[in-house]
């Protein structure tokens, strides 16, 4: 089912299948800032990532002593579990919580709950994990929305640029056909704060950076301005994707990442993975602001 909030700036609606946004409009302007689905491109839109990143070395994981098959990306992508759990003229809760079926694929026993709430021209996307189990629990967790590019008529994908709050020098980590990452980063910024997107950037997967100094991030139009403005204050990885020469281009904040090619496997060890301690919660959360 698919809810609705709005306030005077932005329309915004959210699936409750995977708990995940479908639109982004500007009121002011009539334009949907969030990329439809189209399946000759890529059918997915806002997926939330959890309790994993990306893909898993052969597949699998191990924690305990036992192995684990969690889906690239995790879990709640798609799935059907989810139920709202609160709603108000300007925000969304839902929540999904582990059962039987989900202990097959991922032993702990979580309760996830999105928050969408608007205020003014900005859509904050907040995630609450809580740790209902009786030992500590290990995830980890991101966005992966994607947003039309270009948007207004005369305009090429080549036009627009993704501008960085600080200039920056780092590399990229590459991503290897078995959707692993690579041992060898490879150079992309140099003292500069922008990002020229182009139709051929993404031919080997994602761009990963795992150092950046900026934790907002901005969708620029050479010849319109800024389009809209992501704040990823709480996460310490930032991907930047889409498929290639498709129209559209994925931001997404992201505390892990997926499995490196020499990792041993083990849950425990994965990079960037979070600990949450038994009944306790953590909430992290970004935010979208349409210009």
């Amino acid at each position: 089912m698919i809810y609705r909030i709005e306030n005077s700036e932005l329309a915004v609606k959210v699936n409750a299948i995977g708990m995940e946004l479908t639109s982004i409009i500007s009121k002011s302007t009539a334009i949907e800032h969030l990329w439809q689905g189209d399946p000759s491109f890529w059918n997915g839109q806002a997926p939330i990532l959890f309790p994993i990143i990306g893909a898993l070395k052969d597949g699998k994981t191990e924690y305990d002593g036992k192995f684990y098959k969690i889906p690239k990306h995790g879990i709640v992508r798609n799935s059907s579990k989810p139920v709202l759990f609160d709603q108000t003229a300007e925000s969304l809760t839902f929540s999904m919580q582990w059962d039987e079926e989900t202990l097959l694929a991922y032993p702990f026993k979580f309760e996830l709950k999105i928050i969408f709430s608007l205020k003014g021209r900005t859509l904050e996307v907040l995630h609450e994990v809580t740790n209902h189990g009786s030992e500590t629990m290990y995830f980890s967790l991101g966005g992966h929305p994607a947003f039309n590019c270009p948007i207004h008529q005369g305009e090429v994908y080549e036009d627009y640029f993704v501008k960085f709050e600080e200039k920056e020098t780092d590399s990229t980590w590459p991503v290897l056909e078995n959707g692993l990452i690579g041992k060898e980063p490879l150079p992309m910024l140099k003292a500069t704060d922008k990002l020229k997107l182009h139709a051929n950037l993404f031919d080997k997967d994602a761009l990963i950076f795992k150092n950046l100094k900026s934790r907002e991030v901005s969708l620029v139009s050479e010849k319109n301005g800024p389009v809209l403005s992501m704040s990823f204050q709480d996460f310490d990885y930032l991907g930047i994707w889409a498929k290639s020469k498709a129209p559209y281009v994925c931001i997404e904040p992201w505390l892990g990442i997926a499995d490196s090619i020499d990792s041993d496997g083990k849950l425990i060890h994965k990079e960037g993975i979070i600990l949450l301690e038994s009944k306790k919660k953590t909430q992290k959360s970004y935010t979208i602001t349409i210009h």
